[in-house]
């Protein structure tokens, strides 16, 4: 169903609480792999990423460049792009998983999750469910988030009720 797709550079610290967020949806069948696309760190985060069962890759470039790489190895029609130490509230699995069934009968669209108090990033920094058709993030982009949020477009962008926000 999903394909979750995470960029890491030295992530070992903000890593653990992301996948943490993302054993429900794992349990319940929502998420199917968890690609992390690493710029070669030189802490645990190979390590973290092994313990949790994610697909770990060690890649050259951009973190654009890593995340397209990324997506275009899911399986999965539906990628969820997170940064690492972004956590999803509980209620995340039902939210994502009544989005894919709606826009599995309509036009493609792309969502994003609304943010949280403790999280301080704009828009662009947005959590991206989106499907594969839709395209994924551009490896020249300087910013890879605002890029693939204006590619998008807000017509076909859904804020899922479910709150995103940053680790401590």
């Amino acid at each position: 169903m999903l394909s979750v797709i995470i960029a890491t550079e030295n992530s070992e610290q903000a890593l653990v609480p992301t996948l943490a967020a993302l054993v429900s949806g794992a349990t319940g069948g929502l998420i199917s792999e968890v690609l992390v696309a690493d710029a070669g760190s030189r802490d645990g985060t190979a390590m973290v990423a092994d313990v949790a069962g994610c697909n770990f890759m060690v890649m050259d470039g951009t973190t654009a460049r890593r995340l397209k790489s990324a997506a275009d190895k899911a399986r999965a029609r539906w990628l969820l792009f997170l940064q690492p130490g972004t956590i999803l509230d509980e209620p995340w699995t039902g939210d994502a998983q009544r989005f894919t069934d709606l826009a599995a009968w309509g036009q493609e669209r792309a969502a994003v999750f609304r943010r949280g108090a403790p999280m301080q990033s704009s828009l662009r920094d947005a959590l991206s469910l989106m499907a594969t058709a839709l395209g994924g993030h551009s490896e020249t982009a300087a910013d890879p988030e605002t890029d693939l949020i204006r590619r998008i477009g807000r017509r076909r962008l859904v804020r899922l009720p479910s709150i995103a926000y940053r680790a401590p």
